[in-house]
């Protein structure tokens, strides 16, 4: 079985001011910007970016953005090119997430072309996949999954595939409360894991990290990422709370956040 770094990622959504943000970027980087234990990426808002990735600069911890526009600059208003976050500082794209695909309305097409986009401009990707709670009460948990992690990886090639990260966040737990059983993530991650070995190759599809989301608590974290297929996690609310999210961090690698 492939050794795979701990990967737990802070997404703020559309959450926390400029001081509030600089305050959160500062404990985290303070905490566990020079540690190579875990990876650890924090995605603020749009208007923050710049000014976490400079207190993130220097660090281990890596800034990550929420949304970026696939197309390169250009007559696109309202939008933001991959360039323009890497001129910032940004290195992380997050494609996929449920409030993106089920609010904001994007498509699987979509999905897959600013995946393709972040890695062919040089940027790591969190790709989200993940069921709506009548899906899963369907028994359509994992094709749902699967046929999100076809369309999302749709030319994508193995090489660039080191440089992707799954999460696995089942909709009807995010922002709910309700947390997916270790049993019931971890089965979820394992049908993941044989997807991208049927894309791939059983090598890669060992060293792809897949984290879960959905409700991650500092209570719950350390009995999902002790699942053989979880590799750590990405947070939304439990992320807003430097105590709460470096606990989750210590859950992640077993050890205390920059030890």
């Amino acid at each position: 079985m492939a050794i795979r770094k701990p990967h737990v990622g802070g997404n703020w959504k559309m959450n926390l001011h400029g001081n509030e943000a600089a305050a959160l970027a500062q404990a985290v980087v303070d905490a566990v910007g020079g540690s190579d234990a875990v990876d650890v990426t924090i995605c603020p808002a749009f208007p923050y970016l710049s000014q976490v990735a400079q207190i993130a600069a220097g660090s281990h911890v890596k800034v990550g953005a929420q949304d970026a526009y696939h197309e390169a600059n250009g007559a696109f208003t309202g939008e933001v090119s991959l360039s323009m976050l890497q001129d910032i500082g940004v290195e992380v794209l997050l494609t996929g997430h449920s409030e993106r695909r089920h609010v904001i309305g994007e498509t699987d097409v979509l999905v897959n072309a600013k995946t393709r986009a972040a890695l062919d401009a040089g940027l790591d990707v969190i790709l989200c996949v993940g069921e709506k709670e009548e899906q899963r009460d369907a028994g359509q948990t994992d094709a749902v999954n699967a046929a999100q992690t076809y369309y999302g990886l749709a030319g994508v090639s193995a090489d660039q595939m080191a440089r992707v990260t799954i999460a696995y966040e089942p909709v009807w737990a995010i922002g709910t409360g309700k947390t997916a059983t270790p049993a019931d993530a971890q089965n979820a991650h394992a049908a993941i894991r044989k997807v991208l070995s049927e894309m791939y190759d059983n090598n890669i599809a060992q060293a792809t990290r897949l984290q879960y989301g959905g409700s991650v608590k500092p209570a719950n974290a350390a009995e999902l990422f002790g699942q053989t297929d979880i590799d750590g996690g990405l947070i939304g609310g439990a992320a807003l709370k430097a105590d709460d999210f470096l606990a989750i961090v210590d859950a992640a690698v077993g050890t205390p956040a920059g030890a």
